[in-house]
């Protein structure tokens, strides 16, 4: 469906952001929070960003 426009370093580093998020949101207080998470892993697990489509950028 989607041509896939994150490479490998990209996905490496949405993965860590997406893990850092969680842990913060647990240590802060607001479980919540770690809802945002949920962007970063999907993209990654996918490897198509919708912004990157829009803007024309492909890691």
């Amino acid at each position: 469906m989607f041509k896939p426009n994150i490479g490998d370093a990209d996905r490496v580093i949405r993965l860590a952001l997406a893990a850092m998020i969680i842990v913060s949101s647990l240590l802060v207080g607001h479980p919540a929070f770690a809802l945002i998470a949920l962007i970063p892993m999907a993209t990654a697990y996918v490897g198509v960003c919708p912004l990157y489509s829009v803007l024309g950028l492909h890691t």
